[in-house]
């Protein structure tokens, strides 16, 4: 039984889904396939119900993959601890953040980090901020930026980092929709929205709406705040993002936020880690070394 055997069976355990975790852990899905086959064969147990629809993890699998994840987890600790000088970690780390998050209080931390840990590589992947919690959940980012969501999935440990508050944002521009916003009370059903595609940004604007009894009129539905951003300053519509968003955009000239009734519950952004991925060393001193930071800023 090889430890990246126990890797691929960890992953596909989560995603359910050999297409996903065959591309994750950079295998083709014949070998995965064969992988999982020869861990079946080794403990003579089926580890997954399968069809052509549908992965399941059975109860022995369940039983498996704790036995996996506490393996892999006293292999990363005895390398560690076998090293003559335990503080000098060494090795790699996966991060997942929004591009505003590398603007704003990512380059600290990462400043502190390297400082402390120099030989531990930080592997950057930047993308969108909706997406971070499920790229820690399908295990494709050991840590990730991400806003706080209404309810934390049971796994994962959540490090409030800064908060910020949710702003209407409008074209700081001459543009078709000032006549619209001009009007006292703003009529927000014909006013049209660039919003984000999915995410707590989206889920709390949705929510307003509610509210308010108000159909929205969609421009526009777009995959990250700072692509609002952009589209809003061009003039197309208003939107909704978070304040640090604004803050260390390029683009803020060409926006302004106004007030509105009921505003936005804000954002709580910190980092997210598996429970389990704290037994790491490695991402354990990157967790540690965010709670100064934090400590810092707040």
């Amino acid at each position: 039984m090889d430890l990246r055997a126990l890797r691929q069976f960890i992953h596909l355990s989560q995603t359910l889904h050999y297409g996903k975790t065959s591309e994750a852990m950079h295998v083709s899905p014949s070998t995965l396939s064969r992988s999982i086959a020869r861990l079946e064969d080794e403990l003579g147990a089926t580890l997954f119900e399968r069809d052509n629809r549908t992965v399941v993890l059975t109860q022995a699998g369940a039983q498996f993959r704790e036995f996996a994840e506490a393996t892999l987890a006293h292999w990363q600790d005895l390398k560690h601890r076998l090293k003559n000088n335990p503080v000098e970690l060494t090795g790699q780390i996966r991060l997942y953040c929004s591009v505003t998050a590398t603007y704003s209080f990512l380059s600290d931390l990462l400043t502190l980090f390297r400082s402390e840990y120099p030989n531990i590589e930080v592997v950057l992947e930047t993308g969108d901020a909706a997406q971070a919690i499920q790229k820690v959940m399908d295990d494709e980012a050991d840590i990730a930026v991400a806003p706080l969501p209404d309810q934390l999935p049971n796994p994962l440990l959540f490090k409030s980092i800064v908060h910020t508050p949710l702003q209407f944002i409008v074209p700081n521009v001459e543009s078709p929709i000032d006549a619209l916003l001009a009007q006292t009370p703003i009529p927000w059903g014909q006013v049209p929205f660039v919003m984000a595609e999915f995410g707590l940004a989206r889920k709390r604007l949705d929510q307003w709406f509610r509210s308010q009894s108000i159909k929205p009129s969609i421009y526009a539905q777009v995959a990250g705040h700072e692509a609002i951003v952009s589209m809003v300053g061009l003039g197309f519509g208003v939107g909704v993002v978070p304040e640090l968003v604004i803050q260390n955009s390029p683009l803020k000239a060409k926006i302004r936020t106004i007030e509105v009734e009921k505003p936005l519950e804000p954002f709580d952004v910190g980092l997210c880690v598996l429970n389990r991925r704290l037994q790491d060393p490695l991402v354990n001193a990157f967790w540690k070394t965010a709670q100064l930071i934090q400590q810092e800023i707040q």
